[in-house]
């Protein structure tokens, strides 16, 4: 008899030791289960803004005769004129004209700075179709002429 309650008041202690310890490790897992849950809520990926060229690889002649410009500035764009590219394809150096309002604010070609930033977006609305304006008036000139000819 004394064995049976020797027995006894050991599987009691063992039961207690497990109750306490399952307690433990719901407490534990509970305390974890909000930060997987945070992983889950998590704002989405930003998207990997672009610089000039990663911008102008897509267009045709890499944007050369396009009209670009950096995301914060209001009606101020750059028309390419010129690209040197390095090997990568993603750095390099850009000249263009500059255009305030859709209208050209100098005729010489300058050098863009801080192409390698990446907020450049493409101004699809002022692209020009793929002549520029001295080469337009090139041709309006010889049609005229031949034109004159004619007659």
């Amino acid at each position: 008899m004394a064995a049976a309650a020797l027995s006894n008041r050991a599987g009691s202690a063992l039961s207690a030791l497990r109750q306490s310890l399952n307690f433990l490790r719901s407490l534990s897992t509970a305390a974890a289960s909000p930060a997987s849950g945070g992983a889950a809520s998590k704002k989405p990926k930003r998207k990997k803004k672009k610089n000039l060229f990663e911008v102008a690889q897509f267009l045709p002649n890499w944007g050369i005769g396009y009209h670009m410009a950096k995301t914060h500035w209001t009606g101020v764009s750059y028309q390419i004129t010129k690209i040197n590219l390095y090997k990568d394809g993603r750095h390099g150096k850009a000249w263009g004209i500059v255009h305030k309002d859709g209208l050209p604010a100098a005729e010489a070609h300058k050098k863009i700075s801080g192409v390698h930033k990446r907020c450049w977006r493409y101004i699809p609305n002022l692209a020009s179709t793929g002549s520029s304006p001295s080469i337009k008036s090139a041709t309006e000139d010889s049609t005229s002429k031949s034109e004159a000819q004619a007659a």
